[in-house]
């Protein structure tokens, strides 16, 4: 009888670990796909924009430093922004970035860069809303003025906000910022997969 007993939970235990095991395994499984999928967009990523034209070219919002100013990473955004409206890619530079407060404005400061840099006022659009990467471009897409854009920011990015847009039903194409290396690079590519997941289910419920 004993012996019965202890077969039995011997094989409880079995199912038990093969049923942990087959969960876990879905649970990697599932960022894994998601992560394939966002990055399928790949080919949206331009880097010669001879004679193209966009509605807009969208900068997304990387942060603030502490006096204010963009940080490196936006500046570099705005800098690849500013050297393709002066080509001519677009009449517009949208953006978009996290105004949740008065002493935390960030598109203000991104205007601030822009003007001081020569772009006219007229030519700048603000998005004070866009709190995250998914809210920036469904605002763009709300607005209902911009069906061809382009987006600037670092390439670890790119994948999402394209991917994101093509969801969205908006034909957008993507501009590399990638300039220097950052510091806490590591880190935000490990988060950058949970954000990806993280959309692409969000999408799907768009």
């Amino acid at each position: 009888m004993l012996d019965n007993r202890i077969k039995k939970l011997i094989i409880a235990c079995v199912c038990i670990i093969c049923a942990l095991a087959i969960l876990v395994g879905a649970l990697c499984a599932v960022p894994i796909i998601a992560n394939i999928a966002v990055c399928s967009v790949y080919g949206n990523i331009r880097e010669d924009f001879g004679g193209e034209r966009y509605d807009c070219i969208l900068v997304l919002g990387a942060g603030l430093r502490s006096d204010g100013s963009p940080s490196d990473m936006l500046a570099d955004r705005l800098e690849v922004a500013i050297k393709l409206y002066e080509e001519g890619v677009s009449d517009v530079i949208l953006l978009s970035g996290d105004c949740s407060g008065e002493d935390y404005d960030e598109v203000s400061s991104m205007e601030e860069y822009c003007l001081v840099s020569g772009i006219p006022a007229e030519a700048i659009v603000k998005d004070g809303k866009g709190y995250s990467t998914y809210e920036s471009m469904l605002n763009t897409k709300d607005s209902g003025d911009y069906d061809k854009i382009l987006v600037v920011t670092q390439r670890y990015h790119l994948y999402r906000a394209l991917y994101i847009a093509e969801k969205m039903g908006l034909e957008a194409d993507g501009a590399d910022a990638d300039v220097r290396r950052y510091r806490g690079q590591i880190f935000r590519e490990i988060r950058e997969v949970a954000a990806r997941t993280k959309d692409f289910f969000m999408v799907m419920f768009y």
